[in-house]
């Protein structure tokens, strides 16, 4: 086996934690991965992992030659990508993350349009509610909501979402809407324990305040939440995004508008510099302007876009 496909095995294996999901992914044999692995440390002289019956983890040497080893595949496929026009036509796999249901939503049904536009893309979709590691994960544009700490990255705000009460219309003729936030303590409420979530809910207007709430129905999903809601069982908070289509079909409304907190923005980020594909400029340039064509995550006035009480 060549150094190089030894050391994409090797890179695989770091970022999997197992040789035998490795193997899979890599459509490979678990022995020809051990023995890649062999080979690389019979090389170098050292250890890269250190194999347990429960885990594989890297040995302090493996984490600095995952580093070199990611720098240098990243310089080869550059070089490639230059020699074979990717950086002139939209070409190779574009891999792009969000988080889930701002993903799945508002993001995928642009990644799918911009595949039938241009075939010589291959599409890797992330969904995930944490903030990504762009360089390691190999990830081409991530859209990212909340405040973006200083980096290098290139990153072109699109938009913003707030954090909103809502309910569904039965539910407000029948209990009546929460006048300041301290209203919710007489109201059944309904959280979402995912990413976002806290039992802490943090409210704006001309005097900022916390209230500590108790839910009387805990859900794991926002998908859930927002069911409940709908069907007039309770109040519940999310983030504006996340009940778009209730709001448009009038399924929900939101409450306490006066109190909400800050707006969150949206970024489109990528890292920039001479990598920037044409794959990653194109999808770049699409993402950005659907976003900011969706009144949604209206730009000239974050706090009116689809208020509703």
């Amino acid at each position: 086996m060549d150094r190089y496909h030894a050391m994409q095995v090797f890179v695989r294996v770091a970022e999997t934690g197992g040789f035998a999901e490795a193997a899979r992914q890599m459509n490979m044999s678990p022995p020809a991965v051990t023995r890649a692995i062999a080979s690389l440390e019979d090389r170098i002289g050292t250890r890269l992992f250190v194999r347990t019956t429960r885990a594989v983890r890297l040995t302090e040497p493996g984490r600095i030659y995952l580093d070199d080893c990611k720098r240098i595949l990243g310089e080869i496929e550059h070089a490639e990508a230059i020699a074979g026009g990717a950086f002139r036509a939209p070409s190779g796999t574009l891999t792009v993350s969000a988080p889930v249901l701002f993903g799945q939503m508002y993001i995928l049904p642009i990644v799918t349009e911009f595949l039938d536009k241009y075939p010589g893309v291959t599409g890797r979709f992330l969904f995930l509610d944490r903030v990504t590691h762009m360089i390691d994960e190999g990830i081409d544009v991530a859209v990212r909501i909340g405040q973006l700490p200083d980096s290098s990255y290139s990153a072109s705000l699109v938009g913003h979402v707030r954090r909103v009460i809502c309910g569904a219309p039965t539910y407000f003729a029948t209990h009546g809407s929460p006048v300041t936030p301290d209203d919710l303590h007489h109201h059944r409420l309904i959280s979402a324990t995912s990413a976002w979530s806290s039992l802490d809910w943090r409210f704006g207007g001309p005097e900022p305040t916390t209230i500590h709430v108790k839910p009387a129905l805990f859900c794991n999903t926002n998908e859930a939440a927002i069911d409940a809601a709908a069907s007039g069982w309770g109040l519940t908070r999310l983030l504006s995004y996340q009940i778009g289509p209730q709001l448009l079909a009038g399924t929900l409304q939101t409450a306490l508008s006066d109190y909400e907190d800050e707006v969150l923005p949206i970024h489109v980020v990528h890292p920039e510099g001479r990598r920037t594909s044409a794959k990653v400029r194109a999808f770049v340039d699409a993402v950005v302007t659907r976003l900011r064509n969706n009144r949604l995550f209206n730009l000239s006035d974050p706090g009116a876009a689809l208020r509703t009480t």
